[in-house]
């Protein structure tokens, strides 16, 4: 059975329903969205694998969803697949230089479907992501929801997991207080900066005792991040 989770943006709804239906035979967790405005609300509160974008969409079209996407420092490595009827070499070329890692015709077939969504996801190294995340001696088992330092298990509460599970998916690159917010709170989500703060001790904390602490790093004026490196 296939993993991962993908975000289906279809304003048709019998379309988006058959995309999902299959997509949910073949073991994948699927979203839906019917516009851009709702589509950029589940990629910022549930970070899915891959995106399936229409071009044409009742708020804006799927191609300048794809373009902010990309143009996103927080998600533009995410993989896209515009699927949509325009068949136009012209559409095509347009389409893959606005930052589709891929483009299907309609009508198309779902094999065919699946077999570039798995392509994609193996190409982009998304086929493995929610397994087991691994930084120096840090190891996260992302399906049975547990952390260990070494062989010893951390307990932690479930901000201070999502917080970790974020940073360890993007180590070392720094986040300030308010793309934490955004991308692990969820952007529709109001709630004071400095709440980063607080979990952000609550991480090191439960950290502490293994000595492993020292991973969640603080970069004065700009944010926080996970090092790589083992802390000295």
């Amino acid at each position: 059975m296939a993993e991962g989770q993908i975000l289906v943006v279809e304003d048709e709804w019998p379309i988006r329903e058959m995309i999902a239906f299959g997509l949910r035979r073949a073991g994948y967790d699927v979203k839906e969205a019917g516009d851009c405005s709702s589509a950029r609300a589940m990629i910022a509160d549930h970070r899915p694998d891959l995106v399936l974008i229409d071009w044409m969409l009742p708020d804006s079209s799927g191609l300048e969803l794809t373009r902010a996407i990309k143009r996103n420092v927080d998600t533009r490595e995410l993989p896209i697949i515009m699927v949509t009827a325009r068949a136009d070499e012209a559409d095509k070329v347009t389409g893959l230089e606005g930052g589709a890692d891929d483009y299907v015709t309609k009508p198309f077939s779902p094999r065919e479907l699946h077999a570039r969504i798995a392509a994609l996801l193996r190409r982009t190294g998304r086929a493995e992501s929610g397994k087991e995340l691994r930084i120096g001696r840090l190891t996260m088992d992302c399906e049975a929801h547990r952390v260990h330092v070494d062989t010893m298990p951390v307990e932690l509460g479930p901000t201070e997991y999502r917080l970790l599970e974020y940073f360890m998916r993007n180590a070392e690159r720094v986040y300030s207080r308010a793309q934490l917010l955004d991308s692990v709170w969820g952007g529709n989500v109001y709630i004071a900066e400095r709440t980063v703060d607080v979990h952000i001790r609550r991480l090191r904390k439960c950290l502490e005792p293994t000595g492993a602490a020292e991973y969640v790093q603080t970069v004065r004026g700009s944010g926080y991040r996970v090092s790589t490196r083992p802390p000295t």
